[in-house]
């Protein structure tokens, strides 16, 4: 499936909702709160989001404390958040998860891979999976992830693993992947223009130890 598709697709899915009227429940993993901001602001005319802070990759713990706690601080302050009751779900940090799924132990060449590569795909299947495991067993519509809107991370793998979770379960009630490529249509830019009226934090990494390392 070409790259350039996948907004499209989602254009199309938010005009047919539009003209129904329905309003479908969505499970957004996210990774902070830059990344949030116009994914939010896009899609609440459409969905009733509730986000899932699932990201046992991000190094060290302080790191992680300080991206949620900047969602936490943001969600109350952003008008379509509020206007959409945009719930926020917080899993446990654990990173052993996340050390166990990229397996730099087993291939330390992974490790020295720049962003995009093998060791990132893993990543973002750990975290998708997750939030897959956590649509189903509450019964949400859709399910996505922010990760798409920044220009350093994959979304044809990202849609490729989203795809391929949902193709095995046939159940009527089974959550679909949305598809999405968020940078375009200027998304990423907006969610700069969005960081800079609301003064949120804009970390200088991806998250993991590996991604801090070459900062």
């Amino acid at each position: 499936m070409a790259k350039s598709i996948y907004q499209k697709e989602l254009d199309q899915l938010l005009s047919s909702l539009e003209k129904s009227g329905k309003k479908l429940t969505l499970l957004l993993h996210a990774c902070c709160g830059p990344c949030s901001s116009y994914v939010i602001e896009y899609l609440t005319e459409f969905f009733d989001i509730t986000i899932l802070y699932y990201n046992p990759n991000i190094y060290p713990q302080e790191e992680y404390e300080r991206r949620l706690g900047e969602l936490e601080d943001f969600l109350p302050r952003f008008s379509p958040a509020v206007l959409g009751k945009v719930k926020l779900v917080k899993a446990e940090y654990q990173p052993a998860q996340f050390y166990e799924a990229v397996g730099t132990d087993k291939e330390p060449e992974l490790a020295r891979e720049p962003e995009k590569g093998e060791r990132c795909r893993r990543c973002y299947e750990l975290r998708l999976k997750r939030a897959y495991q956590y649509a189903a067993e509450h019964n949400f519509d859709y399910f996505c992830t922010t990760l798409s809107i920044s220009p350093f991370k994959d979304a044809e793998k990202i849609n490729v693993i989203g795809q391929n979770l949902t193709a095995g379960d046939t159940s009527p009630a089974a959550p679909k992947w949305l598809p999405s490529d968020f940078k375009k249509k200027s998304g990423f830019l907006r969610s700069l223009e969005i960081s800079e009226e609301y003064g949120l934090y804009r970390q200088q990494y991806c998250g993991c130890v590996y991604s801090a390392r070459k900062e």
